[in-house]
């Protein structure tokens, strides 16, 4: 993976070379930063890189840095203009994938949330595929627990709960699995490791609620949209057994990253034929069009880095 040319650091674009931190870096020595993930779409026809939903990323990264008790002057509108700043600088032509990072930058020792100082950080590089079988992967139900919101809020990206994500994805990745799907505190279903998780029953579509320690993912909500208003499918928000998950018609994840990642395969159990299903292909095409501009009822999505 090619790493960014520069980066915005310290309040200025600078060389990513130059953009680095101590070793004693509270962020770094406690976890405590939130992140964020937003991925740029390349329209080839119009020669244009769109940025998918940055005002909507990036009000939810400013409150996840309020759950840490940073306090910055940005406004979500500011960043987003830092961000088409740093592309064009970087001069991006390509799909790309857009880190902003928020992290306590005094390099003391003393676990705290109060007397330390937050910076604001972001990165940009190109980006294709974050789960390689995104037409079908095979998943498991991780023996690892989500954390819960009274452990560390699963709501906002906070760098340090992303070892439980971390734990989970190793030992399904070490044997055999594409992905783990972890079970809340209460045994239901909810997320992937960094990604939100749809399945198909009965015709309709079901996906945990935000209350099951999921991140309120601005995918999970584009593809809500979707599914209720162009593709004409109920879509119900509850809790999720298990072994629901084993008797799914369709499944699937689907995150900024990882985007839409079809499910075919449960802990070596088959979902419907084994492959793609319908429903999953259908959102899949929809989405791929949305996301480079080329619908114009979702057009106000796409922010356009070059002109406008």
């Amino acid at each position: 993976m090619a790493l960014p040319k520069y980066a915005f650091f310290q309040n200025k674009i600078v060389p990513y070379s130059e953009a680095k931190v101590g070793i004693l870096t509270h962020g770094l020595n406690y976890g405590t930063g939130i992140f964020g993930g937003i991925r740029g779409y390349w329209n080839d026809e119009e020669k244009q890189l769109f940025i998918f939903r940055p005002i909507d990323h990036f009000q939810r990264f400013l409150e996840s840095t309020r759950l840490l008790r940073m306090e910055f002057s940005y406004t979500r509108e500011e960043v987003v203009q830092k961000l088409i700043e740093l592309i064009q600088k970087e001069d991006l032509h390509e799909d790309c994938y857009v880190r902003p990072l928020a992290f306590y930058a005094d390099e003391i020792i003393g676990v705290r949330l109060h007397n330390v100082t937050p910076m604001l950080t972001i990165s940009v590089l190109p980006f294709g595929r974050y789960l390689e079988k995104e037409e079908g992967a095979h998943v498991t139900i991780s023996s690892w627990r989500r954390i819960d919101d009274n452990v560390i809020p699963a709501r906002g990206k906070i760098t340090g709960g992303y070892v439980n994500s971390a734990l989970a994805k190793t030992d399904a990745n070490l044997s055999g699995f594409d992905e783990a799907i972890l079970l809340n505190q209460d045994g239901h279903i909810s997320e992937g490791s960094a990604e939100n998780v749809f399945i198909m029953r009965k015709g309709k579509i079901v996906t945990p609620p935000v209350t099951d320690n999921i991140l309120e993912g601005i995918t999970r909500n584009s593809m809500i949209t979707l599914l209720r208003d162009e593709l004409g499918m109920e879509v119900v928000e509850r809790s999720i057994d298990r072994t629901e998950v084993y008797l799914a018609e369709e499944a699937f994840l689907v995150a900024t990253g990882a985007q839409i990642v079809a499910i075919t395969r449960v802990d070596h159990r088959k979902l419907g034929s084994g492959l793609m299903g319908p429903v999953t292909q259908k959102l899949r095409d929809l989405y791929f069009d949305v996301v480079r501009g080329r619908v114009p009822k979702y057009r106000q999505w796409c922010y356009p880095v070059y002109g406008k």
